[in-house]
């Protein structure tokens, strides 16, 4: 029979780092999970059994991975994912879902990103320790967010300390800490009318220079990561809500509901009514 325990972090205070949910999970055979696209980091540890992941790389490619107990993997924002429980040993794993300003960076230095998605530990011992300390969200779950983030940040030193893959990251430059102030502000004001001149501003630098250190640092320019922020947070109310579509456009920063529905649809591929019914999944 599976077991199942999924809980809910209660507050969105948090920007550097901040868990969004978490539990643990033991499979029936054959189970799987997706195709589906997360709009948060999602890290799986594999307690026993065994199962395969087939991950989209950032090329479009989709790459398949047989994976055992002592192993995990990375489903990243924005990317297509389905994972299955093998037939004759299914997996038990605990698993969380995370964000923050510095999510990706962790991930990078404990060697894991799109396209290297798989997680392997130093030792068996070490890795028991990183299971333990999943596993404490499920358990814990009444404790204050401050200490479920605190507890989150000594999870991501873990992953990093015990990755067989570590990798050393250059210190931070000037440059980055303009652009961390920049998607705080952003995540701060992004249900307000914002433009790019105004984050600028508030970073106290010329609109072009911003936008080109921005995307250099991001990835993306400062509108495209206006608008996955927007979009990201409406499909989160809507996953986990009731609140009517036009409601959820205007906390997120459409306060004109058909831009909404167009920008929703060109984001996720469906239009919000339709991507809700098959998404929906509110919690008590």
């Amino acid at each position: 029979m599976e077991t199942h325990h999924i809980s809910l972090f209660p507050n969105d205070h948090f920007l550097d780092i901040r868990p969004y949910q978490y539990g643990w999970e033991a499979c029936e055979p054959l189970h799987s999970f997706g195709p589906f696209v997360r709009n948060h980091y999602l890290f799986h540890y594999i307690i026993n059994g065994r199962g395969v992941l087939y991950s989209h790389s950032t090329n479009g490619e989709i790459h398949e991975y047989n994976l055992e107990a002592n192993q995990g993997f990375l489903i990243c924002p924005g990317q297509i994912n389905l994972y299955t429980a093998d037939e004759k040993d299914p997996w038990k794993y605990v698993w969380i879902e995370f964000d923050g300003m510095h999510a990706e960076e962790c991930l990078l230095q404990a060697g894991l990103e799109q396209d290297q998605p798989i997680y392997r530990p130093r030792s068996i011992e070490e890795g028991t320790l990183l299971q333990n300390r999943m596993l404490y969200f499920s358990e814990n779950s009444a404790k204050s967010p401050i200490h479920l983030v605190g507890w989150l940040y000594l999870l991501l030193d873990e992953l990093i300390e015990f990755s067989a893959n570590r990798q050393n990251i250059e210190n931070r430059t000037s440059q980055d800490f303009y652009i961390n102030e920049a998607v705080v502000y952003i995540q701060q004001n992004y249900n307000r009318e914002l433009t790019v001149d105004e984050v600028a501003n508030f970073c106290k630098l010329n609109r072009n220079y911003f936008s080109r250190k921005f995307k250099k640092v991001m990835g993306c320019s400062p509108q495209e990561f206006l608008i996955h922020q927007r979009l990201t947070n409406a499909a989160e109310l809507m996953r986990l809500t009731d609140l009517p579509i036009k409601t959820v456009a205007a906390q997120c920063g459409y306060h004109n509901q058909f831009h909404f529905s167009q920008a929703f649809k060109k984001y996720y591929g469906l239009p919000p009514q339709e991507w809700r019914k098959q998404n929906h999944s509110k919690m008590d």
